[in-house]
């Protein structure tokens, strides 16, 4: 199964290539705490940083000076360069790796996947269910509060048949007065169903975020298959900020590099990501309808 940190690593080796990108690192000698205003880092590997910008886990921190000798790096700002652009600050293990200048942070990455995995609703939605025994006088029941939509009902016959028939007509309300119903959300049944049948509602609801590192793809509801389609929507998201650095150059440096990377390469690249997300989307939005075909779609014989 993916995780949500093998989701980052697939997103950079796809923005920075499997070799090409050669970011400068090193790596903590010794464990930091959250409130730490220096840190220690390989002595042999500690040149390969520089004041600026360093990565360790998810955090950014900006450094203002390294000792050669010792190893040990200062924080800009004691405090205030912890955490920085927006990042936590967090406790690190030794042998952590200290990444200078990240060209795509990982706290960037992550909070691209969720854009992404956010943006497949209602396109793609997550589906669940609920049963509701009939009761001969009540024709509205309360649905759970995650109900974004009714996909399909419906009700079970009496007998030893086991059949389960469709009820079409229905009415979902997504604004119950909560005085009746506590999670605000409620559905009328009209069809007939027998008192005491079960009724069984399949609805669609929003799917969920990935929090930490170690969190499954599954657990946002969606299947495993659609961890590619996260990729290249994440990709769409991220690949513009490339082209965005290009207008800080200085215009010697970036004529210079014209003729190796001409302008408006990165949103080419963008837009072929975005093909390439679409064109997973759409696969998937017909492979849901044959998956779970609701009785708008399913007129069957």
């Amino acid at each position: 199964m993916t995780t949500l940190d093998q989701l980052v690593r697939q997103v950079r080796q796809q923005l920075l290539g499997y070799s090409m990108n050669q970011e400068s690192v090193s790596e903590l000698s010794a464990p930091m705490t959250a409130t730490d205003t220096s840190f220690s880092c390989d002595a042999g590997t500690v040149l390969n940083l520089s004041r600026g910008i360093v990565e360790i886990d998810d955090e950014l921190i900006l450094v203002k000076t390294y000792d050669a000798q010792s190893g040990v790096v200062t924080v800009m700002g004691l405090g205030n360069g912890r955490g920085y652009e927006g990042t936590t600050a967090a406790s690190h293990a030794v042998n952590s790796l200290v990444t200078s200048n990240p060209a795509f942070p990982k706290a960037r990455i992550k909070a691209a996947i969720n854009e992404t995995i956010r943006s497949l609703y209602p396109t793609l939605v997550v589906f669940g269910s609920t049963e509701i025994t009939k009761l001969a006088p009540v024709i509205e029941y309360e649905l759970p509060s995650e109900v974004e939509g009714v996909w399909y009902v419906t009700g079970q016959l009496i007998g030893p048949s086991k059949v389960a028939q469709p009820l079409p007509n229905w009415r979902y309300n997504p604004k119950a007065r909560e005085g009746n119903f506590p999670s605000g959300k409620s559905i009328q049944l009209l069809d007939y169903v027998t008192a005491g049948q079960a009724m069984k509602i399949v609805y669609s609801k929003a799917p969920a975020a990935l929090v930490s590192g170690s969190d499954d793809f599954t657990l946002t509801g969606y299947p495993e298959r659609y961890t590619d389609l996260v990729v290249y929507g994440a990709c769409k998201r991220l690949v513009p900020a490339l082209e965005s650095a290009r207008l800080q150059l200085q215009s010697v440096e970036t004529t210079e590099r014209a003729p190796l990377v001409p302008p408006a390469s990165a949103t080419k690249v963008a837009q072929l990501y975005a093909s390439l997300f679409a064109e997973r989307l759409e696969e998937e939005r017909a492979r849901q309808f044959d998956e779970v075909p609701n009785y708008a779609t399913f007129q069957g014989s």
